[in-house]
């Protein structure tokens, strides 16, 4: 009965900024990392970022480094996503994505968490 829940989304003019919070309920462990997807209307759900308290890495497609920054409280099981420079192709829903065990392969592939969020819609107007 684990469930993570996104908020912190809305509408922004093009450059401007967003912060992003995910926040677990239904466990008391710490999750081994967490991270974010995105999908924009029409196209598959891609990585944008995680981070692995446990394997001590952080993690970022290249469309992001440089403008969003991950962090989070490896104890409180919550993670956060600055986003700054915003551009309109970052318009998607936003997903928080959190996973028991260590990579098994890749930490860009959905397949490798364990539990999705509702998501929250962020949308840059340009």
């Amino acid at each position: 009965q684990v469930h993570l829940v996104e908020s912190g989304g809305g509408v922004v003019q093009a450059g401007g900024s967003l912060r992003l919070s995910c926040a677990a309920s239904g466990r008391t462990s710490a999750f081994y990392a967490m991270g974010w997807f995105r999908q924009a209307p029409g196209k598959e759900r891609e990585f944008v970022t995680a981070i692995s308290w446990s394997g001590g890495s952080i993690f970022y497609a290249e469309f992001v480094k440089g403008r969003f920054t991950i962090s989070g409280d490896n104890a409180k099981n919550t993670v956060y996503l600055q986003m700054n420079s915003l551009k309109s192709e970052d318009t998607a829903i936003y997903y928080c994505a959190a996973k028991e065990h260590e990579w098994r392969k890749s930490t860009r592939a959905e397949e490798e968490y364990d539990y999705w969020g509702q998501g929250t819609q962020v949308t840059v107007s340009s």
